[in-house]
């Protein structure tokens, strides 16, 4: 009897091929507009006026009379608390969770997804703006502590706060939580499940003293969720445009509103380049850390398998690591439930501006179906390509190892824009939109990045982490598992472009192509709008139908993901 024959890999050759289309859109969309920017930031002019080279002027007059360094503090300071609630609420809420049970797990998750698919900056901050009306309403009179420079920046961070909170504490538990599974992953290929003589059916490879393997994998989990939200919070726009726009008395400017009134209000494109490229630099820098992370801890996502009974047996019970309510019984349980109340109840009460607004807001032309297409078609084709390009590149370089074991090291090509959205390229791209005469059409308002590095990252940690632990051929053990996942990023990168507020606002001046977000903000400064429509933005249509697809996505998808470690060390005769 002759052994069957073992699937063939692919060439790494194809990998180096499939990275192709990814190399290409970093340069044409991120390196060209970076280098593009740096080069606007030596300049004087703009579009009212001929440009003429200065050298590092801008940069002397920036740095030296205090505003870059004043935006700076005051950016970073926006970032605290959301920071705290991201690195110490998070992973206690993971962990209770995690220790709780399936049915408390899961329903963590579907109340965590309410958050992230209902989440809108400029909702979020329109509806904050009716605490400054004589009538304000409860927790919204807050706001009223926007008009003095005394109170401003204080009455801005916390509402910064309790305005992101839901979605902080979400996205960052959806991080812990695989990162808790560390200890449940099988040492070796996927495999099914066989009948053991001492009880139920049980998955080989796995040991029910690995517990403490979750370790190592929080810890690199908590420090790239600290690198993020900190790199996310230095390109805070919105909040600070609706509400206070930057005063009074510039007591609350940002970073990215000190560079759109530099570019933008002031006409000046050297020296809002200059606070682009600034701010470029240090999410650069975190860009490079956080992979870096990734690639010496050998951060690897992989999918644990499902428990398959025998035909015509009953069920059997998974082994302990992989159930949830892992050794803590009913207390774990109680702990998880109170939790979850806990986190509930905090949530409803930052989020209740926003609840009332949108109770309260009638319908406007901010959620007519003209501005719900501006929003979401170029949000959609946005995503379906910047993650798809990505896939295809994480498929070569994660599934395929065209270096072998030091191939995520490739990332670093595409480190420095891990964490860079529109804000520090738009003088750039705005400046080649209006080039190729694309200002106020439809085109310009598809976002102008053809990759998605974030989503390059987890991808290829994913096909990485399914590479190296199953028995099947490159389509079957790798592209089909990675594909939901690939699918579940485009949605997030699609709800991401919907809710941007910068880019659209720079590109559309004709109200027939507003998008929603800003549509509200042309709401909010016209004198005949007696209440913004804050719920122009998250209607009830599309929260339902993202929420009915992130809940499905939670419950069949990602809460079997699990983030591990040193992989390739901890099983012999990894590739």
């Amino acid at each position: 009897m002759t052994s069957p024959t073992p699937p063939q890999a692919p060439s790494p050759a194809l990998g180096w091929l499939l990275a192709v289309p990814a190399l290409f859109g970093t340069l044409i969309s991120l390196v060209l507009p970076t280098v593009q920017t740096i080069w606007l930031s030596l300049q004087r002019g703009g579009v009212l006026r001929e440009s003429t080279y200065v050298g590092f002027a801008n940069y002397g007059k920036l740095l030296g009379d205090g505003e870059f360094w004043r935006a700076a503090w005051f950016t970073l300071s926006l970032v605290a608390m959301p920071l705290l609630v991201a690195v110490v609420v998070a992973p206690l809420l993971a962990v209770a969770l995690d220790r709780a049970g399936t049915w408390p797990r899961r329903a963590g998750r579907i109340a965590l997804s309410l958050a992230i698919v209902t989440f809108s900056p400029v909702g979020v901050a329109a509806a904050w703006m009716r605490g400054l009306a004589p009538d304000a309403p409860g927790l919204a009179g807050l706001a009223e502590g926007l008009r003095d420079p005394a109170t401003a920046p204080g009455t801005l961070r916390l509402i910064v706060a309790a305005g992101t909170f839901g979605v902080v504490c979400a996205l960052a538990v959806m991080a812990f939580l695989p990162a808790l599974r560390a200890g449940s992953v099988p040492q070796g290929p996927s495999v099914p499940q066989v009948p053991s003589p001492q009880g139920p059916s049980v998955t080989p490879g796995f040991s029910g003293a690995s517990r403490g393997g979750a370790a190592p994998a929080m810890l690199a989990v908590g420090v790239l969720v600290a690198i993020a939200t900190v790199a996310v919070g230095l390109q805070t726009f919105s909040f600070g445009l609706v509400l206070t726009r930057g005063g009074p008395e510039r007591s609350t400017e940002t970073l990215a509103g000190l560079q759109y009134d530099s570019a933008f209000r002031m006409a000046e494109f050297g020296p809002g380049a200059s606070v682009a490229t600034l701010t470029g630099v240090i999410l650069g820098v975190l860009g490079i850390v956080a992979t870096v992370v990734v690639a010496a801890s050998r951060l690897s996502v992989t999918l644990t398998p499902r428990t398959v009974p025998e035909p015509g047996a009953a069920a059997p019970t998974p082994p302990a690591e992989v159930t949830a309510g892992r050794g803590a019984g009913g207390v774990g349980m109680a702990v998880g439930i109170v939790a979850l109340v806990v986190f509930l109840a905090v949530a409803l009460v930052c989020a209740w501006p926003w609840i009332d607004g949108v109770l309260a807001s009638p319908a406007s032309e901010a959620g007519s179906p003209r501005s719900q297409v501006n929003t979401w078609v170029p949000a959609i084709g946005g995503a379906v390509v910047s993650v798809g390009v990505a896939y295809l590149a994480a498929l070569g370089i994660g599934g395929l190892r065209p270096l072998g074991r030091g191939s995520e090291w490739l990332l670093l090509v595409f480190a420095p824009w891990l964490f860079v959205g529109t804000g520090p390229l738009g003088v750039a791209n705005w400046q080649n939109m209006r080039n190729m005469g694309l200002i106020d059409t439809f085109l310009a308002l598809f976002p102008p990045l053809l990759v998605s590095v974030p989503a390059l990252l987890v991808l290829t940690l994913l096909c990485k982490g399914l590479a190296e632990r199953t028995d099947k051929d490159f389509f079957g053990g790798v592209f089909l598992p990675s594909l939901p996942m690939a699918g579940i990023l485009a949605g997030a990168v699609a709800l991401m472009n919907a809710q941007d507020l910068l880019w659209p606002l720079l590109v559309a001046q004709k109200p027939a192509l507003f998008t929603a977000p800003v549509a509200q903000m042309a709401q909010l400064g016209s004198f005949s709008a007696a209440k913004p429509d804050v719920g122009a933005a998250t209607p009830l249509l599309v929260v339902a139908v993202a929420l009915i697809a992130v809940v499905a996505a939670q419950l069949l998808y990602l809460d079997r993901l699990a983030i591990t470690t040193n992989r390739s060390r901890a099983r012999a005769g990894a590739a």
